[in-house]
């Protein structure tokens, strides 16, 4: 009877993570930011952005800081924290479970390639979205960071 306790605990505890969720939140931040991003707009980009209300802010240019920001956190991350990140995002993308992370992972971990890991997250549409969805099937979230950065 011990070993089905044993069994059932191994069973419910949480799959560990190689990247940190403090990393995963701050590029859930970021990919949010980068979600809001409108097609340019301004006729006139050289003007004074104060007089334009700033609202290139908004606007999804070539140059844009948030993407420069979430491209050069992915580059530095190791190849099994970037693997994590694709996972969770696979993980928050379908009907999954905590159960299905082993398999999940494994499928990132197969499909990996580091050229293209930051390119491939930033083009996948609410990319926040699914990296919260697959914290929260792990019984993780942001709200301690969103606590913490406010």
């Amino acid at each position: 009877m011990a070993e089905d306790k044993t069994s059932s605990t191994a069973d419910t505890a949480e799959p560990e993570l190689t990247i940190s969720p403090e990393k995963v939140c701050f590029l859930i931040f970021k990919a949010r930011e980068f979600d809001a991003k409108e097609a340019p707009n301004d006729a006139d980009p050289g003007s004074n952005p104060s007089d334009d209300q700033d609202v290139e802010v908004l606007e999804d240019l070539p140059d844009d800081p948030v993407v420069e920001e979430m491209t050069s956190l992915i580059e530095s991350l190791s190849q099994d924290e970037q693997i994590d990140l694709v996972a969770l995002a696979w993980l928050g993308r379908d009907d999954n479970s905590a159960a299905d992370w082993t398999d999940v992972r494994a499928e990132a971990a197969n499909a990996y390639n580091e050229r293209t890991t930051a390119r491939y997250l930033l083009g996948t549409p609410q990319l926040g979205d699914l990296l919260e969805e697959g914290l929260a099937i792990l019984g993780r979230s942001c709200e301690e960071f969103e606590i913490n950065r406010l």
